[in-house]
């Protein structure tokens, strides 16, 4: 058996976050010198299972073995019509993770290096398409590149979110959203702190918005937030400045 190979194999694996689980199974098929073969595990994410397959298929003299792909599939235990499957292809040992996988495939998007033709690095967000899918039946992958003008930072700054506030939480915010999570934030509103998810939406270069429940809620109810919390918060003598400036631009205009 190839050891070296073997152990690229499992820290891809780990990497991917398939964990350590299917070694001794990946051992056993690649000392056994098995042409092709597939291997199965299951993770829960949200209270949701998914279900995946891994694809590994030797090389042309047997000596090396290559995981070339894993399929995935979102469980649902009493209604099998609203599963949905997706096919991932790996590339090198590097590809989508298992929870971005499961994330995708939930519609949000994920934030990945990518390494195009030429072997040069490029940053992306991706999200599956629902309307165009291959001659397999897989779901073709949008890829929003770094000229597409999606900031994220820029998206959330100045809403009032509590976690932007400090260093560590704020990076903790942007590497869950990049990663295509619904991370949870809190927002300073005139009437106290409330609770709400967001995630990243590259299409339309904004946010989604969730309540506690996970239901979808108007995005103007955080990106508005700001100006409310703002107009809010004007002492009484702003207010006074205020209309003093307007009664004198009044008088000004009658003298003319």
């Amino acid at each position: 058996m190839n050891t070296q190979n073997a152990e690229f194999l499992k820290k891809s694996l780990l990497n991917l976050g398939f964990g350590e689980k299917l070694n001794a199974e990946l051992d056993r098929e690649i000392e056994a010198k098995t042409p092709e073969f597939k291997l199965g595990l299951s993770h829960e994410f949200n209270q949701k299972t998914v279900d995946y397959m891994l694809h590994f298929k030797a090389g042309d003299n047997q000596d090396m073995y290559f995981f070339n792909k894993y399929d995935a599939n979102i469980r649902h235990e009493n209604d099998s019509e609203k599963d949905v499957s997706q096919t991932f292809y790996i590339n090198k040992g590097n590809g989508v993770t298992a929870k971005e996988a499961f994330n995708l495939m939930e519609g949000r998007s994920v934030h990945k290096q990518l390494t195009n033709l030429e072997n040069q690095k490029y940053q992306a967000w991706l999200t599956l398409d629902d309307q165009n899918l291959t001659d397999s039946g897989n779901k073709k992958i949008k890829h929003y590149h770094e000229n597409y003008g999606y900031d994220l930072e820029k998206v959330i700054a100045g809403k009032g979110i509590k976690e932007l506030e400090d260093p560590k939480a704020k990076d903790d915010v942007f590497r869950s959203l990049k990663k295509g999570n619904a991370q949870q934030i809190t927002v300073a509103h005139a009437d106290g702190n409330k609770k709400y998810f967001i995630s990243a939406n590259p299409q339309f270069k904004t946010v989604d918005l969730f309540d506690h429940q996970m239901k979808k809620i108007k995005r103007e109810e955080l990106l508005g937030t700001s100006t409310k919390t703002t107009k809010s918060l004007k002492t009484p003598s702003q207010s006074q400045e205020k209309s003093q400036k307007k009664k004198q631009s009044r008088k000004s205009k009658m003298s003319v």
